[in-house]
């Protein structure tokens, strides 16, 4: 499994089951003196019955799980638990080494969403968002990306159909991590690549990268602004990433992945909201596949935004139609736990 070079575990040097296949999970047992067939056990108590440890998985012999109780399943603990008038659910986990992230569950008629954090943290630092506001901390494991999806679809005693990357942290900052993460997702919880979607404000090179992995995700660019000089005040790590150099790497991710481009586009009132504004962007995002997602400001403290009209919002969007760029409004829920898109980690308990 590819991991970054910190532990995943600073108590601990064994890497945890949890992110495993049933091919890897199969050797596990095998080199613990167990027959082969205690690895499909073992694989469906992890990802299908929720095991929190070793001890849980009544199937194996007392003595066998006595001699094996230090290696860990990877599980995370629910630290609080806040519940929006509108059903979603965030989650604060408590990781191993005490490190707090967040998960939100996003329930739909025909659907159960989960956003995930890839990160403690965030070192993008966009002005909007409140999880950037708090610095970065460090990577997360696959193992520890994993568990949101499980720890969700737990609680909501309902199976999980898609995921999303926009929850802490940049995802393509910590791309081994997050690929490892997706593959287990996919095959071993078994959601489909298609519904999920990897977030990114952009990193130089990044995008080429995860094309290469031949993945069937959704890659969503936030964009936030049609202009150079907009979006570096608005992302300041945009600095280093001209946005002509990044739409250019979304179009190549498009060619080499026949999968259409999400651009995420946060509308703060008198900011990036102008119908000139809508035209700039239609004009960026002309000849290649897209689907512009727009999000109306979420507020946080210390953020001195606006959410706009739904004159202005109509306006924008008004344009962009009338300029065959497709686009939908984006109102997100969470609302009222503080988890809806640039709120996480803004309340903490």
């Amino acid at each position: 499994m590819s991991v970054t070079t910190l532990d995943p575990n600073p108590h601990s040097t064994i890497t945890p089951l949890l992110g495993l296949s049933l091919a890897e999970l199969t050797t596990w047992v095998q080199e613990q003196g167990q027959p082969a067939y205690r690895g499909k056990q073992l694989y469906q108590w992890i990802y299908q019955q929720g095991a929190k440890s070793l001890a849980d998985i009544t199937v194996f012999s007392k003595q066998w799980r006595e001699s094996v109780k230090e290696t860990p399943i990877g599980r995370s603990t629910i630290h609080h638990r806040a519940v929006s008038s509108d059903g979603a659910i965030k989650y604060l986990l408590q990781l191993q080494d005490g490190q707090i992230v967040e998960a939100v569950g996003i329930p739909t008629s025909k659907r159960l969403t989960v956003c995930v954090s890839s990160q403690v943290g965030c070192a993008m630092a966009c002005t909007f968002c409140a999880t950037g506001k708090g610095g970065f901390t460090r990577h997360l494991y696959p193992h520890e990306i994993i568990d949101q999806v499980l720890t969700v679809q737990e609680d909501f005693q309902e199976r999980v159909s898609h995921v999303v990357f926009m929850g802490m942290g940049e995802p393509l900052a910590n791309l081994s991590n997050v690929v490892t993460a997706v593959k287990c997702i996919n095959k071993d919880i078994g959601i489909s690549q298609r519904s999920i979607t990897v977030s990114t404000v952009g990193i130089p090179g990044k995008i080429h990268e995860l094309a290469e992995h031949e993945l069937q995700v959704t890659l969503a660019v936030s964009l936030h602004a049609p202009t150079q000089r907009l979006r570096t005040k608005l992302v300041p790590t945009a600095e280093h990433y001209p946005i002509d150099d990044l739409l250019d790497e979304c179009r190549d991710y498009v060619r080499i992945t026949g999968r259409r481009l999400s651009v995420e586009y946060i509308l703060l009132a008198g900011v990036n909201d102008d119908p000139a504004q809508a035209a700039e962007l239609a004009t960026k995002l002309r000849g290649f596949q897209t689907h512009v997602n727009l999000i109306p400001y979420n507020p946080i403290e210390d953020a001195d935004f606006d959410r706009p009209t739904p004159r202005d919002i109509k306006d924008f969007v008004d344009v962009l139609e009338r300029q065959h760029i497709a686009v939908s409004v984006r109102y997100s829920k969470g609302l009222g736990a503080s988890a809806a898109c640039g709120q996480l980690r803004a309340n903490r308990v």
